[in-house]
């Protein structure tokens, strides 16, 4: 495993790493002691961050987490979310009062004294503005209670405005070969300003895999279903914003970059990797299996410049215009 500092931070993570969502909630079935090897077999394997939220199965995967890094909490950190358990708009959610009540009840499920990062979860751009929030958060870190704190944004243009933030010290992206929008403006500004860059949804929820075809069917609790037009949330949440059989015939025309790389997950994990302005990428997982199918795309081969371009011309011509959402 290869490691990469987060930003200017003191905190030197692995380059592929595990996001629980899928573990916690809204994925369909999941079972948590297959969740539970999953975890301890990308430990095993290097990993040493995870990232997680509170409204991930109402707290289940925070849970988890502190089960499976139980007596490792000096060695492997946790990135965990707020907000999103209240009314997103309502600037009382970001309040002294109900961000430190979010911090204390994450700090309980995730059995530390510290959050290493802790992140503002998908907020509008006008709470951000705001700015409220972000003196909420350097009192967290003065009390000890965070180390770091971030944001997971939907667009550009809120990761460029969170930038400006002196203390923000990440930023969580949606990120794969079907979102490359980041790339010319954000990915290098992130970089020379010192700021960590997660890369979420790296897989566009499972269309990079190449597995799905167009009468592939999700459970009801699965957002796969029930956001799929972003009925739920944002929909870029959800195959990266692209209607889904559209999105599978898309990914049809990549299973190219699978050559040489064992698979099209691999390789469009590779992809990701590959930019170098990306602290780490945050596949989900379900079973052990997937656990160690992502952590091979460490070792497949780069992308050539030829490929890369083939990738920016195809996102340019095929992808970009069927992006639904802000991003």
């Amino acid at each position: 495993m290869k490691y990469r500092q987060l930003g200017d931070t003191d905190l030197n993570i692995s380059e592929l790493s595990f996001g629980t969502w899928a573990i916690g909630g809204s994925w369909g079935k999941s079972d948590d002691d297959e969740a539970l090897k999953g975890l301890e077999r990308a430990m095993d394997a290097g990993v040493n961050f995870f990232d997680t939220a509170d409204v991930y199965g109402d707290g289940h995967s925070e849970a988890l987490l502190a089960k499976a890094t139980k007596g490792k909490e000096d060695k492997i950190h946790i990135a965990t979310k707020f907000c999103r358990a209240g009314d997103i708009f309502d600037p009382e959610t970001y309040s002294e009062k109900a961000v430190t009540e979010y911090c204390e009840a994450s700090l309980k499920r995730l059995q530390r004294d510290t959050i290493d990062l802790y992140q503002i979860h998908c907020p509008p751009m006008d709470i951000l503005k705001n700015g409220q929030v972000f003196e909420v958060l350097d009192k967290l870190q003065q009390q000890g209670k965070i180390r770091h704190y971030g944001v997971s944004v939907e667009t550009v243009e809120e990761g460029l405005f969170c930038l400006d933030q002196s203390n923000v010290k990440a930023l969580q992206i949606i990120f794969n070969i079907f979102r490359q929008k980041a790339i010319p403006e954000l990915l290098p500004q992130a970089k020379a300003k010192g700021v960590g860059l997660l890369a979420r949804v790296p897989l566009a929820s499972g269309l990079l895999t190449g597995k799905f075809t167009t009468n592939a069917t999700f459970e009801a609790d699965d957002h796969r279903n029930f956001n799929k037009d972003g009925e739920a949330f944002n929909v870029g949440e959800t195959f990266a914003g692209v209607e889904f059989s559209k999105g599978v015939e898309l990914s049809q025309k990549l299973n190219w970059i699978a050559e040489d790389r064992g698979n099209m997950a691999r390789a469009a994990l590779r992809w990701i990797l590959d930019h170098e302005e990306i602290t780490t990428v945050i596949p989900g997982f379900k079973t052990v299996k997937q656990v160690e199918d992502n952590l091979q795309a460490t070792e497949v081969p780069s992308f050539r410049e030829a490929e890369l371009k083939r990738l920016t011309d195809f996102y340019a011509e095929e992808i970009h215009p069927n992006i639904r959402g802000v991003y």
